[in-house]
């Protein structure tokens, strides 16, 4: 029997109409990013988006059969959302999406909605989520900046997992129960997802500690300056 492993999700794991839904949610959402990537976009921010996504293209070669047709690996979306911001962050892991889809065979192109919908969305909104309210009590220091995105990263991981789930849910197509789908994708992809955040924290600890002005999170999320007293802010 021939085997044919595969990155991400691959034809046929998720029937056609599902298939073709979260093509339009994905591509709808992607639509508006750019729209809202506009405003984040200087001269700072376009030259790491660039590096962002090549950084996330080599991490994602490492990956990790977890069902027929499924594999686990890292991800990058919650260093994308540190660096880059959200809606740059999620073109950057749907570019490396599209680029393996298309030119490397990785990831099924009916499936490649559900893909971008699982870790180009998902996974950098569940991130983002987490790193604004977490900078809100974390401090803001390359250490604090670094555990921010460990947690994040475990979390944003787990939650692109389980669209899968969601996805398989609504239009399977092989016979495998429901719940060991759940469990063995979220079992495996916690454990993926603490590698992510272990390669994230350094990463963006190390971009904060050289050039703080170059991380996003840093800029976005830090204190207003106080005004001086009789001096108007």
């Amino acid at each position: 029997m021939e085997t044919t492993t595969a990155m991400h999700i691959a034809n046929g794991i998720v029937d056609g109409p599902v298939s073709a839904v979260f093509a339009v949610l994905a591509a709808a959402a992607l639509a508006f990013c750019v729209k809202k990537a506009r405003a984040d976009l200087d001269d700072r921010l376009a030259p790491m988006a660039g590096l962002v996504a090549a950084f996330i293209f080599a991490v994602q070669m490492l990956n990790f059969q977890v069902l027929p047709g499924v594999s686990g690996h890292l991800l990058g979306g919650t260093l994308a959302v540190v660096l880059v911001g959200p809606w740059v962050g999620a073109l950057c892991v749907s570019t490396v999406l599209i680029i393996q889809c298309l030119l490397f065979a990785d990831g099924g192109l009916t499936a490649l909605g559900l893909n971008i919908t699982n870790m180009a969305l998902l996974g950098t909104a569940a991130g983002y989520l987490l790193v604004a309210g977490l900078l809100r009590i974390m401090p803001k220091t390359p250490g604090g900046l670094g555990a921010t995105a460990l947690i994040a990263s475990v979390v944003s991981v787990t939650v692109a997992s389980q669209g899968f789930v969601l996805q398989y849910a609504l239009g399977g197509t092989t016979d495998l129960p429901l719940p060991a789908v759940a469990g063995t994708m979220a079992g495996v992809h916690v454990l993926i997802g603490i590698g992510e955040g272990l390669i994230a924290a350094t990463t963006v600890a190390t971009v904060a500690r050289v050039r703080p002005d170059l991380v996003y999170a840093m800029r976005r999320f830090r204190k207003p300056a106080t005004a001086e007293i009789g001096v108007p802010a």
